[in-house]
């Protein structure tokens, strides 16, 4: 099945951090082996230069009619959430969630989505300094402050600048598999699965360094999910006390030990579903979980299918 192609709606000002991630995670950067390049193409109410906050002009080759073939149209960033985007834009994002396209807003591209009216009665969230004035707008959204993402299935949406990675690797992965997605994550050096329910104020998101004690007792646990990773097993590989390393976790990854490891075995669990034929009971014990029943338990909890589920619509090609 073909990768699905990609219009990335952007503005006068635009940051260039914020439009150039959909393309480092989606785009053509991926290289052989990693994962399918989507083709992605910038467009803009009228084609031509435009200015960036870093000072210097882009040149954006397509008017706002790449939207209208897109099967998923990214808005990024927008420059002042108190102000609608223009009418033009507001239209495209109508048009293209109504003929089935996937709508993705991030950090203050979600202020042009909700302004579309396609977020009115879904799950949203956007950057934590501009909640009060999102809910004071769009009432009929339901947001969350918290969460560094939302996916209400036609319309994701994420807070932040960072997030937006986080965004577009569960995008990678709901439609061709978390594998794909953490081989990008690791060449980007992003934590290749933060759940998007996970708060939005941590301190250092990625745990995958091993600079710092927490970030050596998570590549320790990551290398060893097919056995018991107790707390006060990884504490001892921080050369911290319980109470210290449990703290500077929380303050780190923004989650709890015992969350974590379950969200880490899960992800491992999916990348086994897509990349072998092992029996889910064989699965299990090999991401360390106690039973096949437990991980079922835990993967309709995560994501809202079972393991069998999962492996067949996988294979069928159904996540694209």
């Amino acid at each position: 099945m073909p990768a699905p192609s990609v219009a990335v709606i952007a503005f006068d000002g635009i940051s260039p951090f914020h439009l150039s991630v959909p393309s480092l995670v989606l785009g053509p950067e991926n290289p052989p082996g990693e994962a399918e390049p989507w083709p992605i193409e910038i467009c803009a109410e009228r084609p031509g230069p435009l200015r960036t906050s870093a000072g210097y002009e882009i040149v954006v080759p397509r008017g706002l009619d790449a939207t209208e073939t897109a099967d998923i149209v990214i808005v990024p960033w927008w420059s002042d959430p108190a102000t609608p985007a223009p009418a033009p834009v507001l239209s495209a994002i109508r048009a293209a969630h109504l003929r089935g396209a996937t709508i993705v807003g991030l950090c203050l591209g979600v202020f042009p989505v909700a302004d579309a009216g396609v977020l009115d009665g879904r799950g949203a969230t956007t950057h934590w300094k501009w909640i009060e004035t999102f809910r004071r707008r769009f009432p009929e959204v339901r947001l969350d402050p918290a969460a560094l993402y939302v996916d209400a299935g036609a319309v994701l949406t994420g807070a932040g600048a960072s997030a937006g990675i986080d965004t577009c690797l569960h995008l990678l992965a709901s439609r061709i598999g978390q594998s794909a997605a953490n081989r990008v994550a690791r060449r980007i050096v992003a934590s290749p699965h933060r759940r998007g329910g996970q708060a939005q104020f941590i301190e250092q998101p990625a745990v995958s360094e091993s600079d710092d004690p927490v970030g050596r007792a998570c590549e320790w646990a990551l290398a060893h999910l097919d056995g018991p990773l107790p707390i006060d097993e990884l504490a001892a590989r921080a050369h911290l006390s319980r109470s210290t390393f449990t703290r500077a976790f929380r303050r780190r990854t923004g989650s709890t030990v015992a969350r974590w490891v379950t969200q880490q075995r899960v992800s491992r669990a999916r990348e086994l579903l897509e990349r072998t034929d092992l029996a889910v009971e064989a699965i299990a014990d090999a991401c360390g979980f106690s039973g096949a029943a437990i991980l079922r338990e835990h993967f309709r909890t995560e994501l809202g299918t079972t393991p069998a589920s999962y492996r067949e619509a996988f294979r069928a090609g159904a996540l694209i």
